[in-house]
């Protein structure tokens, strides 16, 4: 590797027992086979110097795993997507300042293009030929993109009942889109073979786990940037593989470390939806063990039964006073709609469990309704059209007359 390949990061760290090992292709500890995350030596860095820079998640590269030339390797540069204050939606939910972090803009219309950009970047320094990913599909979408961006060879490996939207979306991309028979736990698993057995293969969420998650520190920056650089009271995020709730978490303490932002209590719920909710079943449980569930929701790229981070999440609900909570797939068609005719955003199935859970911990009184809060809005409804298809369309059909118009009420 080139000085540098890597920024201001330092080693690979094992969240279980603090373990450090060189940067490079490692995911888990081999003392004890915990996960790893990415260490960092930050410098000194001033509001100033991140405003100064490009309107995408490279404003914030001290912060990430990537050279300081970044700008100049071909990638999507996803980020610095739209904070919309919401308050259509805040009065009928009786929430007095609610945002929505709208990350349905980005080039592949989900958040996923934060985090395949650094693991582009990992694996573009790594010397990797092979950009890969197993997928429910959003990464799926952003991994085909960047890795045609970049010049690679991709290959996506998708559940074979996916959305056909998404399979469309990654199709476009690349030649190389594998459906497997099963569920996303049996397409990981895959992926984690082939990526022991072939050679120069990146998967991004396997070999380069560690870079590929840091990616999502960037919502969480960007939050703080939009705002004004401070933290929000209360925020409620997706949980799938649990990391994007994991690494928001983290980039709002690394701010207060440097100095970035107030150093203030905030609140960190989780969303899931019911037919695969292995989180908020042991959060509701009080356990610290996360038990393996077969997915059975809409929300499908919401749907890992065996979740990585899960029982990080619980330790940050729980650290900042959140909570973790489901809801039913009618619930999340409900909220997709509600969203939609409120505030001009159409969301996939992962943000309309997000919207559902925001309104369920307001009734519940987990979610204080006087405090500031943003929901994050994590892809957009073109890609789970079905999921609302027969919610939706029209009030009525009438001749091409004012007579007929007039008749059928509309006036």
């Amino acid at each position: 590797m080139r000085e540098g390949a890597f920024g201001n990061a330092t080693g690979l760290s094992c969240r279980e027992c603090g373990a450090v090992q060189p940067l490079g292709p490692s995911y888990a500890c081999p003392e004890c086979f915990g996960p790893l995350e990415v260490a960092y030596s930050f410098p000194a860095l001033t509001r100033d110097e991140i405003e100064a820079g490009p309107n995408n998640i490279w404003r914030y590269k001290a912060l990430l795993p990537v050279p300081a030339d970044i700008e100049s390797s071909p990638n999507t540069e996803p980020g610095f997507t739209r904070l919309l204050r919401a308050e259509n939606l805040g009065r009928e939910l009786g929430i007095d300042t609610l945002w929505v972090k709208d990350d349905s803009t980005n080039p592949t219309n989900s958040f996923k293009d934060r985090v395949v950009a650094c693991a582009l970047s990992a694996a573009r320094e790594l010397g990797a030929s092979v950009f890969a990913c197993p997928s429910t599909g959003n990464l799926a979408n952003a991994v085909a993109a960047a890795g045609a961006r970049a010049g690679m060879r991709t290959v996506v490996l998708i559940p074979s009942n996916l959305e056909h939207p998404k399979q469309v979306n990654s199709a476009v991309f690349t030649d190389s889109l594998i459906a497997v028979d099963g569920n996303y736990d049996d397409v990981n698993k895959l992926a984690q073979e082939i990526a022991a057995e072939e050679e120069g293969w990146a998967f991004v969420n396997v070999n380069v786990r560690p870079f590929y998650a840091e990616g999502s520190k960037t919502l969480g920056y960007e939050i703080a940037e939009q705002l004004g650089w401070r933290l929000p009271d209360q925020i409620v995020i997706p949980v799938a593989s649990g990391s994007q709730l994991t690494k928001v978490d983290k980039a709002f303490r690394e701010l207060i470390e440097l100095g970035l932002v107030e150093d203030k209590p905030y609140t960190v719920f989780g969303a899931q939806a019911e037919g695969c909710s292995p989180v908020s079943t042991a959060y509701k449980a009080g356990v610290d063990a996360i038990r393996p569930v077969k997915p059975d929701t809409i929300a499908k790229s919401l749907a890992i039964g065996n979740p990585a981070d899960g029982i990080y999440v619980l330790d940050v609900a729980k650290r900042t006073g959140g909570a973790v909570e489901d809801v039913t797939d009618d619930e999340v068609r409900a909220a997709i709609v509600k969203l939609a005719r409120t505030e001009g955003i159409f969301t996939e199935t992962a943000g309309g469990t997000t919207m559902a859970v925001l309104e369920k911990l307001v009734a519940a009184g987990l979610l204080d309704p006087t405090k500031e809060t943003v929901a994050i809005n994590t892809g957009h409804g073109l890609k789970t059209l079905d999921a609302v298809s027969d919610q939706v369309g029209p009030r009525a059909t009438i001749k091409a007359s004012y007579d007929a118009f007039a008749e059928a009420g509309l006036v």
